[in-house]
């Protein structure tokens, strides 16, 4: 009896210390954090203001192989959000992008678990030259209770931790994608070439859009986005596990009123697909007519009238013209394409 009395006083001691301590701990933690890159702020800033790329990269995120996430539109820039959850290692809450000015500053709140109060992290970017980023965090800790308080006393250290991690991340995928931009610059544009070309196997929408001023442009862009978020966060595919998109019509229907058209992503190996919008789609190998085209997407029918007039002078039929966009397709800017005109005897 003696000793258990003993133990309580113990215990009710050390509490007492313990609370006591806390009363010199913030409630909350406010802390900077700088980071620079090797890389140009237009490859840099998409990583962050895109939550999709966002939690690829972020350790956070991607150090959980059982968390599902869900995002929300716009997927990117102000409004945008996502819902985490990882039930094996009880970790589960909600982000938002709050505020956006473009190239400069993203301002994000992170919700964890049933907390009511957010994570606050501003992220200032600026160009310390052509080819190098500075990032600095700024990060506002939630408020804890009084004897909770002593979470704050790691906070920071595992912040950094943490983002010593995704620093590494980012730059592998910033590497891979400025070895695909270095790949590009080797490509002779506007020069017709004759390929022999794999199949493919696709997987993506049926369309059938209007072909007047910017409304077909418009289209792209908004089913690029619709395949894209399907085989990304339904299907869970990384981009290193497919292939450029690529989008099949009738050659000679770029003048019509009305466009019909397959737009689809390359996949390694059917799967099973449950939404009734998206289909497979087989695409043979062949001997194929090519003109690598950049610029303003009206005026790549130069490019396709010379890829059917070459068929006509060799006296060639001809299947489906593929387009293959090297980089996402994007309103109100240049596109990169590869067109490409499969020919037969």
């Amino acid at each position: 009896m003696r000793w258990f009395k003993f133990g309580v006083l113990a215990v009710l001691l050390l509490l007492g210390i313990y609370a006591a301590s806390m009363y010199f701990v913030e409630e909350s933690k406010t802390f900077t954090v700088e980071k620079e890159i090797s890389y140009p702020i237009e490859k840099v800033y998409p990583q962050f203001n895109n939550l999709q790329n966002f939690t690829r990269w972020n350790h956070y995120f991607s150090d959980s192989r059982n968390m599902t996430i869900d995002y929300f539109s716009p997927y990117e820039g102000q409004g945008a959000a996502l819902s985490f959850n990882d039930e094996k290692a009880g970790k589960r809450g909600d982000m938002f992008i709050r505020y956006e000015n473009p190239f400069s500053t993203l301002k994000y709140q992170l919700f964890e678990g049933k907390e009511s109060n957010p994570y606050l992290i501003n992220v200032k970017f600026k160009m310390v030259s052509p080819t190098r980023t500075k990032m600095t965090w700024f990060v506002h800790t939630p408020k804890q209770p009084w004897m909770k308080r002593s979470v704050n006393l790691w906070s920071e250290s595992d912040f950094v931790e943490n983002l010593d991690k995704s620093m590494v991340s980012l730059s592998n995928i910033l590497s891979n994608k400025v070895d695909k931009d270095q790949l590009l610059t080797s490509i002779k544009y506007d020069s017709l070439m004759v390929e022999e070309a794999e199949g493919n196997l696709l997987l993506g929408v049926n369309v059938s859009t209007p072909n007047k001023g910017d409304q077909l442009i418009k289209n792209i862009v908004l089913n690029h986005n619709k395949v894209f978020n399907f085989v990304t966060n339904d299907l869970d595919k990384r981009e290193d596990e497919f292939g450029f998109p690529v989008l099949l019509t009738d050659a000679n229907n770029y003048r019509d009123k009305e466009i019909a058209y397959f737009y689809g992503i390359p996949l390694s190996k059917r799967i099973g697909v449950s939404d009734n919008n998206f289909s497979f789609l087989t695409v043979n190998p062949s001997k194929q007519y090519v003109i690598y085209f950049q610029g303003n997407y009206k005026n790549r029918l130069r490019a396709i009238q010379e890829l059917l007039q070459r068929a006509k002078k060799d006296s060639m039929r001809y299947g489906e013209l593929q387009q293959m966009f090297i980089e996402p397709p994007h309103q109100g800017g240049d596109v990169n394409v590869k067109l490409s005109l499969p020919v037969y005897r």
